[in-house]
């Protein structure tokens, strides 16, 4: 497949971000990259699509909004609750819009009884306020959070909002009003910034919250109202772990598979979405926290434990085992001795291991002739070594029974270290009915 341009990407893009742009992490991947898979596979009605890496639903939605039934497995509670709010249509746009703005003129009237305007302009500057007055969160919920992630005033009005929500806990209603909330945390009222990893951006002493979170709430309403016609289609949404696919999902029940893993680096997914995790009570201490990393591919060594065996999948395959010795010999050569740089090869095998049995653990649900697209990118973290993901998950597959039916370019990315073109691909796959491997 041609390398999809930046302007093509754009085009398509256009009249594809409904629902997308609700919530989503920064490095999901696009819906018109979707899109275009699910045409090349021949999706019709009464296909079944499953995204087993769900995140916040990229795949479900544009399944849903074609009419096609989809399934998900998440482990980020955060992500589960955001993909399982963005496929469920059933909401009435009208009824939603008329209660926010009721919760926000209660909110407002709230604040102002306390001397607050929940406006950037007409607030009092935040050090005039005293910090003793405003609420916050426990000293756990605190610890998970990066330094200066959101300022006391923002997160007092963010509080009281959701405190208003949650009075009227109204079961259709508060799903979406919770995670409009959480796109306007990480967007407007936080402090946090995106890039290469997530970091602290310019630190706001007080920022808008009802505005904000009344403007998500109203592109909610606007999209369900378009989408009314796809409410009756089936999206399924499992809080689980990819690995252990065979304990989630029916028996030959999957026609198509369309979806992103975690890629073999050193970013800590959690950390994207702990500000929102937090103050929504997804996460509320850090045995919480090492609870669902536990559930994770082990993609990077911030979530490698002492019992973790899923290298022994790929224990006979000399290309990975080849890949982690160099990693390490990299390492000796270096000096490196930190805990982490010690883990980079462990972490590698880890990785292509918990594909292995994640593919493995796939079998089962999958019709005969089921096609499926992994969208993977090269690494070069791990001391500079160079990690070609799509080759070597091909190479897995095969060995588990799998046809590659081909490795399509996607886009190439500029490597933030070494300055090289790192390839993003879509290893396309078949399964033919029967295991050669085990």
């Amino acid at each position: 497949m041609a390398r999809i341009t930046n302007v093509e990407a754009n085009k398509l893009a256009v009249g594809d971000r409904a629902f997308h742009d609700w919530y989503r992490f920064v490095l999901s991947f696009p819906p018109h990259l979707v899109a275009r898979y699910l045409d090349r596979f021949g999706a019709q009605p009464g296909m079944i699509v499953l995204d087993p890496f769900a995140g916040t639903g990229t795949t479900l939605v544009e399944a849903k909004k074609r009419g096609l039934a989809s399934v998900g497995v998440e482990a980020n509670p955060m992500a589960h609750f955001a993909a399982a709010t963005k496929t469920d249509w059933r909401v009435d746009p009208g009824r939603l819009i008329h209660h926010a703005e009721a919760v926000a003129a209660a909110t407002q009237a709230a604040l102002a009884a306390e001397g607050i305007e929940d406006s950037a302009l007409l607030s009092r500057p935040a050090h005039t306020v005293p910090l003793g007055a405003l609420r916050t969160l426990s000293p756990d919920q605190h610890a998970l959070l990066l330094t200066n992630s959101i300022s006391p005033l923002p997160l007092h009005k963010t509080l009281t909002l959701l405190e208003h929500i949650e009075r009227d806990d109204d079961e259709h209603l508060a799903p979406y009003e919770k995670l409009a909330l959480a796109s306007a945390l990480v967007n407007v009222i936080g402090n946090v910034r995106f890039g290469p990893e997530i970091g602290i951006g310019a630190i706001k002493g007080d920022a808008d919250v009802l505005e904000p979170w009344l403007h998500n709430v109203r592109k909610m309403a606007r999209d369900v109202a378009q989408c009314s016609e796809r409410n009756d289609v089936r999206a399924t949404v499992h809080r689980g772990d990819a690995r252990l696919l065979d304990t989630l999902l029916e028996p030959h029940s999957i026609d198509l598979v369309i979806t992103s893993p975690p890629y073999p680096n050193e970013k800590d997914y959690t950390r994207t979405t702990r500000l929102e995790s937090v103050i929504l009570g997804f996460i509320r201490d850090k045995r919480e926290l090492q609870a669902f990393k536990r559930n994770l591919l082990r993609s990077n060594t911030r979530n490698v434990y002492k019992g973790d065996d899923d290298d022994t999948w790929i224990a006979q395959f000399p290309e990975i085992q080849s890949l982690a010795q160099a990693i390490e010999a990299r390492r000796i050569a270096l000096g490196k001795t930190s805990g982490f740089e010690r883990l980079y090869a462990r972490v590698t095998t880890l990785y292509f291991g918990g594909m292995a049995r994640h593919l493995a653990g796939l079998r089962h649900a999958l019709r005969p002739g089921a096609r499926l697209a992994y969208v993977v990118g090269d690494q070069a973290s791990y001391l500079r070594v160079m990690i070609r993901t799509g080759a070597l998950l091909g190479q897995i597959a095969e060995r588990l029974g799998y046809q590659v039916e081909g490795v399509d370019l996607f886009r190439t990315r500029l490597a933030t270290a070494t300055r090289e073109q790192l390839r993003e691909e879509v290893v396309v796959l078949r399964w033919p009915g029967h295991s050669q491997s085990s």
